[in-house]
């Protein structure tokens, strides 16, 4: 019955969307929004040659550079003003998130609500800034020597000053998408940083199908295996729907209160706890980590004189990492296992939950109200996280080292699909939110003015 009341509210939600005109300018604006980051995504970095650089790109296609291109929606390979994406700030966020976590200052800070939050969002940035200026810098260095060995040369005229500007522009970009994610959050549909995450991925679907058919035609991928690629992308988006939605309703009851009819009857309700509480945030998070020294690493080796002790180093150091590499796999799902925990106990806490409950006079049956209701809510939580966090290693880690094995295209990946899904069914679900309250508010102001008129 529920089920059916809810198709009916959404397609008379869907029936009033073209009088939802707040609704219809804010998809506008989100839309707006998405295609000034794809129009900034070609827009090359001063003191760079964009021919040359796409060049040598295609010479050293593959590895971890892709899985960085990929997120960044491409701009990477073209070094463009956002090259290095969002990725800085969703770094500092987890420092100082684990952060807020240990240090009694910061978790000060955070139990002070909108305040603590504005303060810890701007210790974020600081930190954001100071990642960007870090990899802004190795990547400008890498960039001087990237092709050395050919004979071709990306920049025009290096030295210190091609690095510098390099740097503040770099900082700029990274600084002005944080900003238009904000404006997507506030004034348009969604989460502004994950629809530009999505969008990056989403931007690369046509270059990626495209060459997987053309190795289809030209025999360099087999058909079984495009078949079968094609058949676990389909599998893997029904199983990721699925678990997404996958939830533990836990019964809660509230005392009898006496009915309009004079009878006592007792309340109940339920508390939905999502399989999958953490959502994207595990492998984004897990991504970004292992994105950050990789990325160093990659444009340092290219800065480094070959012959010297530093260039084996960072070389052994990137073979050991590098994308499908079993080492940077343990790395990769060990980091997706540690922030679903972590994020879930961000964002869901047993004993202020269990406070609620008891001021609101509700209970779960069979277990008494205050701390063993804390407790029992902490027990089911970390059993389902333990499922969710199996999931999340399954997804994202089988499918990459099976590309890895095989040299399908990265996009394919778990973790594209995860991040693909998640924010598509998100933002569908506050599309309709908007369109229901839509809907109830034109019901209400129909009430009105029937009371007026009587």
């Amino acid at each position: 019955m529920a089920s059916r009341a809810d198709n009916i509210a959404s397609n008379m939600s869907l029936a009033n969307f073209g009088k939802a005109t707040e609704l219809k300018q804010r998809i506008w604006f989100t839309v707006g929004a998405l295609i000034v980051f794809r129009f900034l995504s070609f827009v090359p970095l001063p003191g760079v040659n964009p021919l040359i650089l796409s060049t040598l790109y295609d010479q050293t296609r593959g590895g971890i550079l892709d899985l960085f291109n990929t997120f960044s929606g491409g701009s990477l390979e073209r070094m463009s003003l956002i090259a290095l994406g969002v990725m800085p700030y969703i770094t500092a966020s987890i420092v100082v998130q684990l952060a807020a976590a240990l240090h009694p200052s910061l978790m000060a800070l955070k139990k002070e609500g909108e305040a603590g939050r504005k303060k810890l969002n701007q210790y974020t940035r600081y930190g954001a800034v100071l990642l960007c200026a870090v990899q802004g810098w190795f990547l400008a260095s890498g960039l001087e020597a990237y092709g050395a060995q050919s004979g071709l040369q990306a920049v025009v005229d290096p030295g210190v000053m091609f690095r510098v500007i390099a740097v503040v522009n770099l900082i700029g970009g990274t600084m002005f998408l944080l900003w238009l994610g904000e404006q997507i959050t506030s004034r348009g549909i969604g989460n502004g940083v994950s629809l530009i995450i999505m969008a990056g991925i989403v931007a690369q679907f046509p270059t990626f199908i495209g060459n997987l058919f053309e190795g289809g035609r030209s025999g360099s991928i087999s058909p079984v295996l495009i078949i079968g690629l094609i058949a676990m992308i389909v599998a893997l988006i029904l199983g990721i729907c699925f678990m997404e939605r996958a939830q533990r309703r836990l019964l809660i009851q509230y005392p009898k209160r006496a009915s309009a009819r004079g009878m006592m009857q007792a309340d109940r309700s339920h508390l939905p706890l999502k399989l999958n509480t953490a959502g994207v945030i595990p492998p984004i998070f897990a991504s970004s980590l292992l994105l950050l020294p990789l990325t160093i690493t990659q444009f340092a080796g290219n800065a480094t004189d070959t012959e010297s002790v530093g260039y084996g180093v960072v070389q052994t150091l990137n073979q050991y990492l590098q994308h499908g590499a079993p080492l940077y796999m343990l790395l990769y799902a060990a980091g997706i296992i540690f922030f679903c925990f972590f994020y879930t106990a961000v964002v869901f806490n047993p004993e202020e939950t269990a406070e609620n409950l008891k001021k609101n006079g509700g209970f779960i049956p069979g277990i008494r109200p205050g701390k063993r209701t804390s407790d029992y809510l902490d027990h089911v939580l970390t059993r389902i996280t333990v499922l969710g966090a199996i999931y999340l290693t399954i997804v994202c880690v089988v499918p990459e080292y099976v590309i890895a094995q095989t040299g399908l295209p990265l996009f394919l990946g778990g973790t594209s699909l995860l991040i693909v899904v998640n924010v598509t069914v998100d933002t569908i679900t506050q599309i309709q939110s908007h369109l229901l309250a839509h809907q109830y508010g034109d019901l209400i102001r129909k009430a009105k003015l029937k009371g007026r008129m009587r």
